[in-house]
């Protein structure tokens, strides 16, 4: 059993700045792949970023590479998503998420229990 906790999320103007957390508790992240998602209402749940085992492979999406930077502290037992140049269209329900496999994707085992970003205009 893992369960992930997120903190991090809030109100920020167009071309701020906030960092997401992900916390687990019950079993050592070091075995599982992360990753975050987002969700906007009316829209479907979609990656956002993944990163490897150990931190040596990170994916982004298109829509926020350049700007979003996941990494992981496996001795804390934490995953961070910290965004920048925040824009309208990232406003969104964002969701933790882990997964047994080497690669994090359709998979997942362990979800937290999401965090509301909204970035005004």
């Amino acid at each position: 059993q893992v369960q992930l906790v997120q903190s991090g999320g809030g109100l920020v103007q167009a071309g701020g700045s906030l960092r997401l957390s992900c916390a687990a508790s019950g079993r050592t992240l070091s075995n599982y792949a992360m990753g975050w998602f987002r969700q906007a209402p009316g829209k479907e749940r979609d990656i956002v970023a993944r990163i490897s085992r150990n931190g040596g492979s990170t994916y982004y999406v298109d829509s926020v590479k350049g700007r979003f930077t996941i990494s992981r502290d496996n001795a804390k037992n934490t995953v961070y998503l910290q965004m920048k140049s925040l824009k309208s269209e990232d406003t969104a329900v964002y969701y933790c998420a882990a997964t047994r496999d080497l690669v994090l994707g359709h998979n997942i085992d362990y979800w937290g229990q999401g965090t509301q970003v909204t970035v005004s205009s």
